[in-house]
């Protein structure tokens, strides 16, 4: 293959709003190796519903393996804490949202900003070790793993780059991330909505345990997603999620204007 005839990264997605909803802001992080392509399906619906939304393009996704080992999880949050805070400073309301990893990023960045609420599909905060038996000694001569494969899942494909691999340097950063986001998660006060499929082969059930039992929010929400595999955002349940997540958007969104415009209370009189 030459070097012209190589598919360009996949691009970030931004849309600026329209209507009523266009001061209601939703930023979405991708998941690990993946790109804003597996998000589009919930953009696009978000932004047909006037919502302003920007799905960012993390460090070294999109393109090739040996670009992702490069990055750290750092990186990763600090790309897309970045594009949400340019986000909220143009809008009144600003919600986090993910896929995946991005759920855990979405969820690390509510913890340390005052989002309007959080919306997560399938968050990592553990996962199947199946693409890798022995991590620490192996590195040293195997530099990538296998992936995982869902036999089940008619999620639609999408050209993410060069990830039939993941480097190992990259699985140790994400193991690093989902235990950062551990430590921050009674952090969390905004209000949130995961969804969670049936069929994940990526993301085991303890992580929602793990997310139930440490986060600071009283206000959880989850819908379960039966028909669909762990990018859930193109499999079968999509309609449900799509419509799910605009209900929360929209409903804490009110609540947070109805509580602005609400008159202080009267002074009480004293005797």
């Amino acid at each position: 293959m030459t070097e012209s005839s190589t598919p360009p990264a996949p691009a970030a997605f931004s849309y600026p709003g329209h209507g009523p909803n266009a001061r209601t802001g939703v930023a979405i992080c991708h998941g690990f190796t993946g790109s804003p392509l597996s998000l589009l399906p919930w953009a696009h619906h978000l932004a047909t519903q006037g919502f302003a939304v920007s799905v960012p393009l993390l460090p070294g996704h999109g393109t090739h393996w040996r670009d992702l080992a490069r990055q750290g999880w750092q990186d990763w949050y600090t790309s897309f804490e970045t594009a949400y805070l340019e986000l909220a400073a143009r809008t009144n309301d600003c919600y986090v949202a993910g896929l995946s990893m991005g759920g855990t990023i979405a969820l690390r960045t509510a913890a340390r900003h005052s989002v309007a609420g959080v919306a997560a599909v399938n968050p990592g905060l553990s996962f199947y070790d199946r693409r890798v038996r022995i991590v620490g000694l192996l590195k040293y001569f195997q530099r990538t793993t296998t992936p995982i494969l869902e036999e089940n899942s008619t999620a639609v494909t999408t050209d993410d780059g060069d990830y039939s691999l993941t480097p190992l340097a990259a699985v140790h950063q994400l193991r690093r991330l989902f235990s950062a986001t551990l430590r921050d998660l009674p952090a969390v006060q905004a209000p949130a909505l995961v969804f969670k499929s049936g069929t994940d082969a990526v993301v085991p059930p303890s992580s929602l345990a793990l997310l139930r039992r440490r986060l600071g929010s009283r206000d959880l929400t989850v819908v379960p997603l039966p028909r669909s595999g762990h990018v859930a955002t193109l499999d079968a349940d999509a309609p449900l999620l799509f419509e799910e997540s605009v209900r929360f958007f929209l409903q804490h969104a009110h609540a947070t204007h109805t509580r602005s415009t609400m008159p202080p209370p009267a002074p009480s009189e004293t005797p």
